[in-house]
């Protein structure tokens, strides 16, 4: 009996750039045999990896401003709760409402790690299958996705690596087959993930366009951008997980481990490769919405690519539908981005956000995903990877042996915020992480980060009207599924 291979199929979009390099049309079976018998099976079942990870349940909502951003104490949630995300907001992960959607995220993200592995079954030993680079660039970028998949499924499910680095946390999956994967301890995760994206980087260092001298990162189509050249699958490398991508992914995981060195060589790798362009302000502040640039997307090293259709109408709602919508009180986002003192000019707050009246009285809407899919200069993404995320950990792993360089580092993302460079000399470690946290929750706001911060430093989070929620397992450590515990064995 043949053996089939369930994908997203992709239709790629030859003449048509503004379309850009993928479709999503309904799941087919396809023969393994056949579909990994040519260089494009191969193109086509790696598209489809990055089409299920952008669905409702992963990155294309719950993982990005859904249900992770909701524990981050992001949003207020009414009591009649139209989108049911009160008992996720109260930590309450036995509740049928929150249950739902960590089981759907945890076999979404599974099911993207078996399609990665199949892929690099099948590709051992192909090498001839291939033209000009594209061997190196799928085997790499499918390692670093089964990395990039594992180490978030660690910071949901598992402790954190300061808290018990010994604990058993996932099954770390390296092989497409149906046998039970053991349980990994937090340790052995980040080991895997380490030597993955190391592949993955030694990889794509000879094979991605992205480190082209002639590359340029701009806006697609109506930039001086060359990312829009060349054979349709090697365009738009910050869609995926390319070079740069890794070596960012790699710096969040050995930050996340404790090894700075490795760390900040990684995150100065991003930094000092001069691809990614800080957000000119006239485009920050534009006007006019076809041509404003609210996800600053020059500045990504990877995001989430999410085609036009039914999910870009969900999400363009998300946050703008008054009282069925997620939404902040106005005294507390001013609290937050202090617009009162040093935020009074960020344009962040002014940008991201628009105060509304109605039912719910006055309230802050979050308009940082809000575009006009057949308008816009960028295309509709999830964030993934920033630079200003690389110039926190290069100041994080700076600070204890040059705080002034490590403010140096902080502020420069400030200053490309419109704050300015505001803190100079202050040499309290205390005093600087708790900087650093205020700066990430405005900087990756909507993006499902700043529950993996709060993790990671084991700091307590900070809600609404002063309330703070004590950094312990009980909130940090999601529960596995019911499921995966009574058939996996846990």
């Amino acid at each position: 009996m043949k053996k089939y291979y369930t994908l997203i199929i992709i239709v790629t979009i030859g003449l048509v750039s503004c379309k850009k390099w993928l479709e999503v049309t309904p799941q087919t079976d396809i023969a393994q045999d056949v579909l990994f018998s040519t260089q494009a099976g191969f193109e086509e079942a790696l598209n489809g990896v990055y089409s299920r990870c952008v669905q409702e349940d992963s990155y294309g909502k719950e993982l990005s401003f859904g249900f992770l951003d909701v524990l981050a104490q992001n949003y207020s949630i009414t009591p009649d709760d139209p989108l049911g995300y009160r008992q996720t907001v109260q930590y309450n992960y036995d509740a049928e409402q929150f249950t739902g959607k960590r089981d759907a995220a945890w076999l979404a993200l599974y099911a993207a790690i078996a399609n990665s592995n199949l892929i690099l079954h099948h590709i051992e030993g192909k090498e001839r299958l291939f033209s000009g680079r594209e061997y190196e660039l799928i085997k790499g970028e499918a390692l670093a996705l089964r990395a990039y998949l594992h180490f978030d499924l660690l910071r949901i499910f598992g402790p954190s690596y300061a808290n018990n680095p010994v604990a058993l946390a996932i099954p770390y999956v390296k092989d497409f087959s149906n046998k039970i994967t053991p349980m990994s301890t937090v340790s052995g995760v980040l080991d895997s993930a380490i030597l993955d994206l190391t592949a993955a980087k030694q990889l794509l260092k000879v094979a991605d366009p992205i480190l082209d001298a002639g590359y340029e990162v701009g806006y697609p189509v109506k930039d001086s951008s060359t990312e829009d050249s060349g054979p349709l699958f090697l365009q738009n490398r910050r869609h995926r997980l390319n070079y740069y991508a890794v070596c960012g992914e790699l710096a969040r995981v050995h930050l996340y481990r404790g090894n700075k060195a490795e760390a900040l060589a990684n995150a100065l790798e991003v930094i000092n490769s001069n691809k990614f362009p800080w957000t000119r302000q006239n485009d920050f502040l534009n006007p006019d919405d076809e041509k404003k640039d609210r996800i600053l997307y020059k500045e990504l090293l990877f995001a989430w690519y999410i085609p036009n259709g039914n999910l870009t109408r969900v999400i363009n709602d998300w946050f703008r539908k008054g009282e069925s919508a997620l939404f902040l009180e106005s005294t507390e986002t001013r609290n937050l981005y202090e617009t009162g003192g040093v935020g009074g000019e960020d344009n962040r707050f002014k940008q991201w956000f628009s105060e509304k009246s109605g039912g719910l009285g006055t309230h802050m809407q979050l308009e940082k995903y809000y575009r006009d899919p057949e308008a816009n200069l960028h295309y509709l993404v999830a964030p993934a990877l920033r630079l200003s995320e690389m110039y926190y950990i290069a100041a994080e792993c700076t600070f204890d042996t040059d705080p002034g360089k490590a403010w140096s580092y902080f502020n420069d993302v400030r200053f490309h915020r419109g704050i300015g460079r505001t803190i100079t000399n202050e040499t309290s470690k205390d005093v600087f992480l708790n900087e650093l946290v205020k700066e990430s929750r405005k900087e990756f706001f909507g993006e499902g980060q700043i529950f993996y911060t709060y993790k990671r430093l084991n700091r307590p989070i900070a809600g609404f009207a002063g309330a703070t929620y004590p950094a312990t397992n009980r909130i940090f450590v999601i529960p596995l599924p019911d499921d995966e515990i009574q058939f996996g064995n846990r």
